[in-house]
């Protein structure tokens, strides 16, 4: 790497998730990150001692552009191309390309950022922004219902307990064969006043549930230990093959290298149940067909790129069933609180499953078409 000097401090550059190079006016390749020798696949004293133009489907564009800018005609310019990669026969890479001047003369700075992985760094963003929007909605809505609530069940008791005074002194007198409607016709009785007032309590309580459920990311603080992602997996199995003895089979495919990493084990947990039990909801039909199929997969990351930061090593869990796929017209709100694919769904598992993997500096995407629904949680290892 003889040509690094003439860039002194390029090792931030590294840490950089789109691809950057350093090239002469004639596209010779002087300096590359090392995000571009991982999406060539080529090693960066192999781009150094070529140029960048042999890199891409089209060079016109680039040749010309680089003679522009080290001539000072343009500062900065932007244009998409497509990347060749290795091995041969690979696919071609669509990149978005901005060319820029540099202080040092005759050095031109080249970066490129992949179409998708932009694409899909701006859906992150608008996401997390609209996670985190819809966390405090939700938090402070939650927090507003509950005190009414509970002042609606207090009444409730209160309410029974007066009306079943006068009921067990009317059943002392009358004994049991003794009318319980004492106000004339339509009146309602004692006795269905008390069934009314059970139900008030036992609805005020399911919505105190729920609240507690949309409350609790908020509630409870992290316990932050050592945790062994597939101890977290073995855990969910079990619950979920215990949940569904017949009908379904949870298969496993473990990278067993993964390290350990900090965070919270039970948090984790219920994110992956969650995410299990959503698909479970899906495949209700494959199940009671016997053919339904979950599988837990784990694979370790490199130079990954979410939330808007690079890590060099991330755990990826997948999550995967053969179920008729996520409705179309929820997909792109499946994380938002209260949005459900099922009749009687609540719409929390995937919003809380969302916080608690978000608690972890990670994320969680989604691929789904009809017979293959995959959850991916992406989440930072120690490098």
């Amino acid at each position: 790497m003889g040509a690094e000097p003439l860039l002194p401090g390029f090792e931030p550059f590294d840490q950089l998730a789109s691809m950057v190079a350093v090239v002469a006016p004639d596209g010779r390749c002087l300096l590359a990150n090392s995000a571009l020798e991982n999406v060539l696949g080529v090693s960066r004293r192999a781009l150094q001692r070529g140029s960048l133009l042999d890199w891409m489907a089209d060079p016109a564009q680039l040749r010309e552009t680089l003679w522009l800018v080290a001539r000072n005609q343009v500062a900065t310019s932007r244009f998409d191309a497509h990347l060749t990669r290795m091995p041969s026969g690979s696919p071609e890479l669509p990149v978005h390309v901005i060319v820029s001047q540099t202080e040092w003369p005759d050095r031109v700075l080249v970066e490129m950022i992949e179409i998708e992985q932009q694409t899909r760094l701006e859906r992150e963003e608008r996401t997390h922004g609209l996670a985190q929007a819809n966390k405090e909605l939700v938090r402070n809505l939650a927090h507003e219902i509950k005190n009414p609530l509970g002042g609606i069940r207090g009444a409730a008791q209160l309410l029974a307990m007066e009306v079943g005074r006068p009921l067990a002194r009317a059943d002392d007198e009358r004994g049991p064969r003794g009318s319980e409607s004492e106000g004339g016709p339509g009146a309602l009785s004692p006795r269905e006043l008390i069934e009314y007032t059970r139900i008030i309590i036992q609805e005020a309580d399911r919505l105190q549930a729920l609240v507690d459920r949309l409350l609790a990311p908020h509630r409870r603080p992290q316990v932050v230990a050592d945790v062994n992602i597939h101890e977290v997996c073995e855990r969910v199995r079990a619950l979920i093959l215990a949940e569904f003895p017949r009908g379904l089979q949870v298969a496993r495919d473990y990278d067993t290298s993964i390290p350990e990493f900090r965070g919270d084990r039970e948090q984790l947990i219920q994110a992956v149940l969650n995410i299990a039990h959503n698909a479970t909801h899906a495949l209700a039909e494959r199940i009671a067909a016997g053919d339904a199929l979950l599988a837990l997969r784990t694979r370790v990351a490199r130079q990954a790129t979410f939330s808007r930061q690079r890590y060099r090593l991330a755990l990826e869990l997948h999550i995967e069933d053969n179920g008729p796929g996520v409705p179309e017209d929820i997909r792109d709100r499946i994380f938002h609180p209260l949005i459900s694919g099922r009749e009687g769904g609540s719409g929390l598992g995937l919003t809380l499953a969302q916080t608690f993997v978000q608690q972890h500096q990670g994320t969680i995407e989604c691929d789904s078409v009809p017979g293959r629904t995959v959850f991916k949680i992406l989440i930072p290892l120690p490098s």
